[in-house]
């Protein structure tokens, strides 16, 4: 390999890993304020933090990926261009194609990895992250006792503490409501002095150890009036509270498997083929009914064609007017029948197509991913050798509106999809479609060495066409008579 090469392959490695794990961790850090409500005050494992935290991060990937080449593009390109590096190497005779030739291939050995990470590995990660991220939005809050506030997390008990020592972990002034499930309102009321929690060792218990005070039970009549209270004043007691629910409990992946999200493209297209033949066995039987609808029996069980032939015998000939009402009532029925039956198959079809264009968008989601690194690429690389910037400063404001337009392109064809305005191949491609144009304008004017942004350029260019409708002018003026 040429020095060279390994030159502009040091220049893009450092920024193009810089800038994947800053745009990763911002990414990372959303993701964390937005599920924030659902961490804070239940007690995670370190570990399992770092597990969820992990499978989110291999989730954010493939938003990461993107936006890190393009401004890692940007700013190699631009820093070489700043620092008259680019200009040397078109002196010594090398196009802007042969200079991009390192960072071409390394772009799109990057891409091919990004199909496989979204094919393998992200489907897998995707599955984890959502069984983890299900355990731990539906786990309790840990049990923590504040001083003079009731606390409600354990189903069936209501617990208030005045005070509790930091030191010995003794309660005092204990305040318990118990609730009963068959009889709403607090049945049961204990009031002690003291008391003293202690978790049972597989930790699935708590014990409160109360000591001298009183309990008052209602008992349960079906004469509300004469239900009588019951006191017991004691020295000591003990209460079991049940504490399952405060561990996390993790779900059988196996639920998760079948979602379009956790397939590969061979686990897709096997999916979508047994959707399709689903549907149209529902078509097949929507077919047979209405075979079976257009005809009844009369009362002597000779079948009545609903729908007869214009030159065959009229349909009511030789019945009775009772028979005909009986006739047209039940084929009355049956055509309300069959309605409503279309009606729902419709809807029920109708669901089932909208079904198999998510099965659609998450097979040509795995492919628009690496597709989007190669254009993002072609428009950053020229970018930055046309406005002659490195840094953070300029490129971070060109990735920017590069990305949203990316970004917003995707999600509105997406959506598009969903809505039935576009196919899923046309909804999922629209990005792709929209910034490889710009991709080929900009790698175009970065190889004739246009002066895109050169603002003098474009003052020239206004100042001599301001002169030529000046002279036109003039002319035309001149030619005027007198």
């Amino acid at each position: 390999m040429k020095k060279l090469h390994l030159l502009l392959l040091r220049s893009y490695l450092g920024p193009f890993i810089l800038t994947f794990f800053i745009v990763l961790f911002i990414f990372l850090m959303q993701f964390i304020w937005k599920y924030i409500d659902d961490f804070v005050g239940k007690g995670l494992d370190t570990l399992v933090i770092t597990e969820l935290l992990f499978y989110a991060s291999a989730n954010l990937v493939p938003m990461s990926l993107p936006l890190a080449i393009l401004l890692s593009s940007i700013m190699t390109m631009g820093n070489l261009a700043e620092n008259y590096e680019l200009v040397a190497m078109k002196a010594g005779g090398l196009s802007l194609f042969k200079i991009m030739a390192p960072l071409i291939v390394f772009i799109v050995l990057i891409s091919a990895g990004a199909f496989y990470f979204n094919n393998t590995i992200s489907p897998v990660a995707n599955l984890k992250f959502k069984s983890l991220l299900w355990d731990v939005t539906r786990k309790k809050p840990s049990m923590e006792l504040k001083d003079g506030i009731f606390y409600n997390g354990i189903e069936g008990y209501s617990i208030r503490v005045m005070t509790k020592e930091k030191d010995t972990g003794k309660l005092r002034d204990v305040l318990i409501y118990q609730h009963d499930k068959n009889a709403p309102g607090n049945r049961r009321v204990i009031r002690a002095a003291e008391g003293e929690m202690i978790k049972s060792p597989n930790g699935q218990n708590l014990m409160l150890h109360l000591r001298e005070g009183v309990s008052y039970d209602e008992v349960v009549s079906a004469d509300k009036e004469a239900a009588p209270h019951t006191k017991n004043v004691f020295s000591e007691d003990f209460i079991t509270m049940d504490l399952s629910g405060f561990d996390l409990q993790r779900t059988d992946e196996d639920l998760w498997k079948s979602h379009m999200k956790m397939l590969s493209m061979g686990q897709l297209d096997r999916s979508i083929d047994s959707l399709y033949k689903q549907k149209a066995n529902r078509k097949h039987d929507l077919e047979r009914y209405m075979e079976r609808s257009v005809s009844i029996n009369d009362t002597s069980g000779h079948q009545l064609n609903l729908l007869p032939d214009t030159h065959s015998v009229p349909l009511f000939e030789g019945l009775s007017l009772e028979d005909r009402r009986q006739a047209v009532n039940v084929a009355m029925n049956m055509t309300r029948n069959a309605k409503n039956y279309m009606s729902r198959t419709k809807e029920e079809l109708a669901s089932r197509e909208e079904y198999i264009n998510k099965h659609k968008v998450e097979w040509h989601r795995k492919l628009t991913l690496s597709l989007a690194c190669l254009i993002l690429f072609f428009i950053g690389a020229p970018l930055g050798a046309i406005i002659k910037k490195g840094g953070l400063g300029l490129p971070v404001i060109f990735s920017v509106v590069f990305f949203l337009i990316y970004h917003i392109t995707s999600i509105s064809g997406e959506k598009m999809v969903e809505t039935g305005k576009l196919l899923p191949h046309e909804g999922m491609w629209l990005s792709s479609a929209v910034l490889l144009p710009v991709a080929v304008f900009l790698t175009y004017k970065a190889a004739q060495d246009a002066a895109l942004f050169d603002r003098d350029a474009y003052v020239r260019f206004f100042d001599r066409a301001a002169r030529l409708f000046g002279k036109k002018a003039d002319a035309k003026t001149s030619a005027e008579p007198a």
